[in-house]
């Protein structure tokens, strides 16, 4: 099978999806599978891009048995600015039509959002191709702009719905992470047939538990500090206020280090926010290299995920995958009755608090900090839970199941070139 995968984050990226894609095109390709792979320059990780790949619009690369074209992508600025942030997904799009369209022809293209656009370019190179598309939904647009506070325009907003409806109709499958999500769209009229729930993975051969002990410790000066960890996204969806403030109710605890790691629309505030606790506990880093990940992990005694309310209703974060792999607790700030919530409490795995609720996120600190049988415990039933069911090698099975289904049912009739004849590079 000659898969087409449209994505906008892929490794070195060290985006969420980009990493789950990344594994994803690995196990395909292992498989006896084609994977080609249309993806931006890298530039999450510093929101600009990367200086070796600021001179042409397309890279042409290998990731081991994967054909990779990085395209130039704007890089919005201003993350929180919806019009940004368009511009950004627009640039991505517009070259991955010139580029995709003149690519030798694939069997079925696979394509995650966000962002929505992504979808509809899939459906615009699916008909150029003759071949179906299946859409893999990692987080509901514009539902969670509209729920955050983000996006208030009505014109706008009545226009992604649009969208959003048109991607589920033209796509020959859907791949959603989680039964919410699956009832979510089920809400919206999409057809239970065509939804397949496939829960996000981790890599447990790279995450893997680390001793406290190690190189990222040791630079950062961690070793004797209990460390509470936030690493990932700073989005407008993540309660760090929640996170900062709960490190206020805690100063006293000269032990308890709070470490943030990541970038995103949302950090200039958390870090004011911190500035005007003067807060002495709380550490800021950017995001650190793929391969410090498993021992950044090492260094935390306790993970934290925290949420605004009404907000993990419907899903499961990513970053908890990775905090089951490295072993560590996860103390989830979240929904009761949410599938996280339900989750860490089948697993038994962490703890689950009210989201927006300092006084909660720090007692359930506390509790791991004073009790380090119940943290071990947690962090090894954490471990078993990644191994056992996010595991990447039966995950990427069940997508390629998603993916056959899509071209039994509609089966390609392209007759365009099989040639990959154009590079289009900047002058």
């Amino acid at each position: 099978m000659r898969i087409l995968l449209l994505t906008t984050y892929f490794r070195p990226d060290v985006a969420s999806t980009g990493v789950i894609m990344s594994k994803l095109a690995d196990e395909f390709v292992a498989r006896g599978h084609e994977v080609t792979v249309l993806t931006s320059v890298p530039h999450y990780d510093t929101n600009r891009v990367w200086p070796e790949y600021s001179r042409k619009l397309v890279y042409r690369e290998r990731a081991g048995a994967t054909q990779v074209y990085r395209l130039y992508t704007h890089v919005a600025r201003d993350k929180a600015n919806v019009a940004h942030r368009i511009l950004a997904y627009g640039s991505f799009n517009l070259l991955s039509v010139l580029r995709g369209a003149t690519l030798r022809r694939h069997d079925v293209i696979l394509v995650p959002s966000p962002p929505l656009s992504n979808g509809v370019i899939a459906d615009l190179l699916a008909r150029l191709r003759g071949i179906p598309f299946v859409y893999n939904v990692q987080d509901i647009w514009p539902d969670v702009a509209v729920r955050a506070g983000v996006l208030t325009n009505e014109k706008m907003i009545r226009r992604l719905k649009k969208m959003e409806d048109y991607v589920y109709r033209r796509a020959a499958g859907i791949a959603v992470i989680s039964e919410g999500f699956r009832r979510n769209l089920l809400a919206k009229g999409v057809p239970d047939k065509k939804i397949s729930v496939i829960p996000n993975f981790i890599d447990t051969e790279f995450v893997t538990p680390q001793t406290k002990q190690n190189d990222f410790s040791a630079k950062q000066g961690l070793g004797d500090k209990f460390v509470v960890m936030f690493a990932g996204n700073m989005g407008f969806s993540q309660g760090l206020e929640t996170v900062l403030d709960a490190a206020k109710l805690l100063d006293d605890y000269s032990e308890i280090e709070f470490l943030m790691v990541g970038n995103g629309s949302g950090k200039s505030q958390a870090e004011a926010h911190a500035k005007s606790l003067e807060l002495r506990n709380v550490r800021f880093l950017p995001f650190q290299p793929h391969e410090e990940l498993p021992a950044m992990y090492g260094t935390a005694d306790v993970c934290v995920i925290p949420l605004r309310r009404g907000f993990t209703t419907e899903s499961v974060p990513c970053k908890l995958f990775t905090i089951m792999a490295a072993g560590k607790p996860a103390i989830a700030g979240v929904d009761r009755g949410s599938d996280t919530w339900d989750l860490l409490e089948r697993t038994k795995c962490g703890l689950c608090v009210e989201p927006e609720s300092p006084e909660a996120l720090g007692d359930a600190i506390l509790h791991y900090y004073r009790n380090e049988s119940a943290r071990l415990e947690a962090g090894r039933s954490a471990r078993r839970c990644a191994e056992a069911e996010f595991d990447p090698a039966t995950l990427a099975e069940a997508y390629l199941d998603a993916l056959r289904r899509a071209i039994q049912e509609e089966p390609g009739r392209g007759n365009m070139p099989t040639e990959d004849r154009f590079e289009y590079e900047k002058r």
